[in-house]
């Protein structure tokens, strides 16, 4: 008889997290031989990142990607579906990958209520003495292993057990996430840099960094592995793309407006980052109209080490200009738009369930 546990088309969440973490964890004792091969220094520091991996997260792209799976009418019980499980699982390697480097790049200091990994290495070189810059040494040792996790995403991929057919399905899906995820990653620096201050460059930001491999890729990704057609594929970008842009459109007010107990960063730290996203531009939008003094005061505040009374009069300016109202009819649009599409298709009856389930978590979260 099976088990609870055993019953994937109706695993609960903890149940599939725990799924999801024994699948990595099961990989990394794989590549611990060759780690402590090099030496303790690399031993340490992948330890850090596994600790990384480990530490909190709510396994959203692995989630769409195994209801993906099922939605398609894959077979949670059939022999191939622990290689399933763990393409699905190689997924959180890539989201790793993502924050150690982003965390770099928007200079953060805490991720999920702890030290980001850049800051981790620069206060044990600071404590240890050692000779050079901490905080260099510090982004360093976090790009390598931002490095690390992407290699071993692609790793769990080829180890995990599929058939040709299935692989040779998968490699271009796979292949584009990756592409599209730097692209975004690129796309953000390059506006900020340039200061494109408009929604359209904001959405095509969030469009590539954000909701491409949160939600769209990974639903292409189960339904690849489960042989969807065409239909049914383009249904799951349509869903992919709208929720997962709608997921970043309530991380932009987590940013500005999150409290730092329930999201694990400091609130306003997309302000002082410099952050272009839709709720910013639609706030300058708003303000250039009719109130060319805020639109100033937005501009000149954005990217500095702003006070908390700074970050309090700005988040009041957007609130007023109607900025955050505009983000949240946006968010409210494309969840209608994505269920509207969700519920046309032939996804099964129980996957429909599930991806409005979930669908509704990604885009009213607190954290």
């Amino acid at each position: 008889m099976e088990s609870a546990a055993d019953d994937r088309d109706q695993w609960p969440l903890g149940t599939f997290v725990d799924a999801v973490e024994t699948s990595l964890r099961d990989f990394v004792a794989t590549q611990q031989a060759t780690v402590d091969s090099v030496g303790p220094v690399y031993t340490d520091a992948v330890a850090e990142l596994t600790s990384f991996v480990f530490r909190g997260g709510k396994r959203i792209r692995p989630a769409f990607a195994w209801t993906g799976f099922l939605g398609a009418g894959g077979d949670p019980h059939a022999a191939e579906a622990d290689a399933v499980l763990d393409v699905c699982s190689a997924l959180e390697f890539v989201q790793a990958c993502a924050l150690v480097h982003d965390d770099i790049i928007d200079a953060s200091s805490t991720r999920r209520g702890f030290p980001t990994v850049h800051v981790t290495f620069a206060e044990r070189h600071r404590a240890a003495g050692w000779r050079g810059n901490s905080d260099k040494f510090g982004e360093s040792v976090a790009i390598l292993l931002g490095d690390i996790a992407l290699c071993w995403a692609d790793d769990l991929v080829r180890a995990a057990a599929l058939d040709s057919a299935t692989s040779a399905r998968l490699a271009p899906v796979w292949s584009a996430m990756r592409t599209e995820v730097l692209g975004g990653q690129l796309l953000d620096i390059a506006v900020e840099a340039s200061g494109d201050d408009s929604v359209e460059a904001a959405l095509q930001i969030d469009r590539y960094k954000t909701a491409a491999y949160t939600v769209e890729r990974p639903l292409l990704i189960g339904g690849t592995l489960a042989g969807a057609g065409p239909d049914l594929l383009e249904v799951y970008s349509t869903f992919g793309a709208d929720i997962g842009i709608a997921f970043q459109l309530r991380d932009d007010l987590l940013g500005v407006f999150g409290d730092p107990s329930v999201t694990g960063k400091p609130s306003g730290d997309d302000l002082r980052e410099g952050k272009r996203t839709v709720l910013l531009a639609a706030a300058l939008d708003a303000a250039d109209e009719r109130d060319p003094a805020t639109a100033a005061a937005l501009r000149a505040g954005i990217g500095t080490d702003l006070s908390e009374a700074a970050v309090d009069d700005l988040r009041a300016h957007m609130i007023d200009l109607g900025a955050v109202d505009d983000v949240e009819r946006r968010i409210t649009t494309l969840t209608d738009s994505a269920l509207a599409a969700l519920n046309a298709s032939d996804v099964t009856e129980d996957a429909k369930r599930r991806l409005t389930a979930m669908a509704y978590t990604a885009t009213r979260r607190t954290s």
